[in-house]
């Protein structure tokens, strides 16, 4: 059994900055993918940010240049550190990461979510 454990979110005025992380715990033997997903009411899930085993990442278009994506492999953790947040960026967050078990199958896992708010 493997969960995903979020923290970080929360209120921020526009231009101000969060950090969100994510730890993946249970019986993990590695983990390729980890990213992160937002969903804003009325639109559809979308992907933030993705880092593979190692290293490379991919980000969307609208938060190049804010967003940071990185991981800690030895933590089972990723990160997002979001900088000059605009309302636009307003969302509920998913963490993902793509675990290979103890018992060698591969599943796709999903955060609890966390709700970032960018308003004065």
């Amino acid at each position: 059994q493997v969960q995903l454990v979020q923290s970080g979110g929360g209120l921020v005025q526009p231009g101000g900055s969060l950090r969100l992380s994510c730890t993946a715990v249970g019986s993990i033997f590695s983990i390729n993918g980890m990213g992160w997903y937002r969903q804003a009411p009325g639109e559809q899930r979308e992907l933030v940010a993705s880092v593979r085993s190692g290293g490379y990442t991919n980000y969307a278009d609208s938060v190049k240049g804010r967003f940071t994506i990185s991981r800690d492999n030895a933590k089972n953790t990723v990160y997002l550190q979001m900088n000059s947040l605009k309302p636009e960026d307003t969302a509920a967050y998913y963490c993902h990461a793509d675990v290979t078990s103890t018992s060698r199958s591969s599943t796709t896992y999903w955060g609890q979510g966390t709700q970032v708010t960018v308003s004065s």
